[in-house]
């Protein structure tokens, strides 16, 4: 009987078993993907994460953040207390400011006022000179005539212009001389300096020195003095004095804010 040939061996034939659906787990989804989970799952089981996340810390209040609290911790309650002292910081101060700025911001809005609003002429109640030569009284300083002068004796002189009512004063402008023209202009005394005494209604007077220029012609000074009621006008230098001539002062006008 002749060799059998060994049979080649056969690999069995695969069997396809029915897999059973994985039951869908009744459980909240995930917050990341949506899937559904166990309620006794920590993690996601198809993304893994977190399914019941910490609860955020609360925001530290801001002067938590500010040094020198960023780094200290606080006792609990005290916050409170810390809060209540920095708002009584925060009063005092704005009190405090307000009661050394509120002059100042007053003055800056008036002054702004000032530049920013008219002017117009306001004649005085009544004039009255400490002195005056024959022929030139205080009235001829208001007059608004070019011809006519307050002639004072000399210097030390005084005129004075009371109003009836208070009003904000912006300026003074003054003519010197015994006249506008200039051949005329030096052949008589003329002020280059005068001292401006400024009385209120509450009966606080502001000085204020003015200096003129030895030439015919107006010539102002700026001020922003409220409720003025009267102004004094005291002549302290003037130029071209000597032979009896009497220090001549041709016009003096009074600007009021509108």
């Amino acid at each position: 009987m002749g060799a059998v040939r060994p049979a080649v061996p056969v690999a069995p034939r695969p069997v396809v078993r029915p897999v059973a659906a994985d039951d869908e787990p009744a459980g909240p989804p995930c917050p990341a993907c949506g899937a559904p989970n166990g309620p006794e799952r920590t993690f996601c089981r198809r993304c893994a994460a977190p399914l019941k996340p910490r609860p955020q810390a609360e925001a530290l209040p801001w002067w938590r953040t500010r040094w020198p609290f960023a780094r200290r911790r606080v006792r609990a309650g005290s916050g409170r207390l810390l809060r209540g002292s920095l708002l009584a910081l925060v009063v005092v101060g704005v009190l405090v400011a307000g009661f050394l700025l509120v002059p100042a911001g007053r003055f800056v809005f008036e002054d702004v006022r000032d530049k920013l609003g008219g002017t117009a002429e306001i004649g005085p109640e009544n004039v009255t000179a400490s002195a005056v030569t024959p022929g030139h009284p205080a009235d001829d300083a208001v007059d608004g005539l070019s011809n006519t002068y307050w002639g004072a004796p000399g210097t030390g002189a005084s005129l004075t212009a009371a109003f009836d009512k208070p009003f904000r004063l912006v300026g003074v402008t003054v003519r010197p001389g015994v006249s506008a023209k200039p051949e005329k202009f030096r052949q008589g005394a003329r002020p280059t300096r005068a001292e401006l005494f400024i009385t209120t209604e509450d009966g606080k007077t502001h000085e204020q020195t003015m200096k003129l220029s030895d030439k015919p012609g107006p010539q102002t000074v700026r001020m922003g003095i409220s409720d003025v009621v009267s102004v004094r006008i005291v002549l302290r230098e003037a130029a071209g004095e000597g032979d009896g001539r009497p220090i001549a002062v041709g016009e003096i006008a009074y600007f009021k804010r509108t």
